[in-house]
């Protein structure tokens, strides 16, 4: 009986941190935690090398069987497939995120643009980090349809398109009204995330599970900053959406 006594007060507390929608913020967090345990496990299996022989067939499918440097399709699929891989890269998503965080800030909300900085900010650092210590060999099967300078695990562009475009569309949405807008915009930002990190394994320049933990990384890195953006406005720290919606 005290030991009940003694958890209600923690309880409270958590719940009053959390606001007046403590459900939402558990399940952002819980699927920021699946995203990582995903991200776990297939940094587990390339570590061990049961993802090669997966890798090289699916890297393979995306290429002409009489000619392998030739990824399949005519040439403008190619030059299409380089277009949408740099909405994954560095200059088009921080162009992106300063114009949404301006955009915050002219409203009047200096906190939620900061804390849009702070959060894909961190996000690249995080993905820098993780592809110098983990240092996996780019794809050498094939010619790469890009330059590339860093590691190949996990697909820079396909974890920062996740972080970027999933943490805009998870913040800004919420000054929409309806849920039908929210759901749009939050519905393409996975499409660019999905396309972007697809884009990555056609040009050669990752491999699959890079991408898949890319995506896995990023998007539980998003929807974490999601939920103590949540968190945050019901405590007053950052400010509300713009038409005052909690949603």
């Amino acid at each position: 009986m005290r030991a009940r006594e003694q958890m209600v007060p923690p309880l409270r507390r958590l719940r009053r941190w959390l606001g007046t929608h403590p459900g939402t913020v558990a399940v952002l967090l819980a699927l920021a935690a699946l995203g990582l345990w995903i991200f776990g496990e297939v940094l587990d299996e390339v570590i061990e090398g049961e993802t090669a022989m997966l890798d090289r067939r699916l890297l393979m499918a995306l290429r002409n069987p009489g000619d392998p440097t030739d990824p399949l399709g005519p040439a403008w699929v190619e030059e299409m497939a380089r277009d949408v891989t740099a909405l994954g890269g560095v200059a088009v998503l921080a162009f992106v995120t300063l114009a949404s965080a301006g955009l915050t800030w002219l409203q009047g909300r200096r906190a939620t643009a900061g804390f849009i900085l702070l959060s894909v900010g961190s996000g690249l650092a995080l993905s820098s980090l993780a592809k110098a210590l983990i240092d996996r060999p780019r794809p050498d099967l094939v010619p790469h349809g890009s330059h590339v300078y860093t590691a190949s695990f996990p697909s820079g562009h396909s974890m920062m398109a996740a972080v970027t475009w999933l943490t805009l569309a998870l913040i800004l949405a919420r000054g929409f009204p309806r849920k039908s807008l929210k759901l749009y915009v939050v519905s393409l930002a996975v499409v660019v995330t999905l396309a972007v990190g697809i884009s990555r394994v056609y040009l050669g320049v990752h491999w699959p599970t890079d991408v898949l933990a890319g995506w896995a990384a990023g998007a539980s890195w998003a929807l974490a900053c999601a939920a103590l953006a949540r968190a945050l406005t019901q405590r007053g720290a950052i400010e509300p959406p713009a038409n005052g919606a909690s949603g």
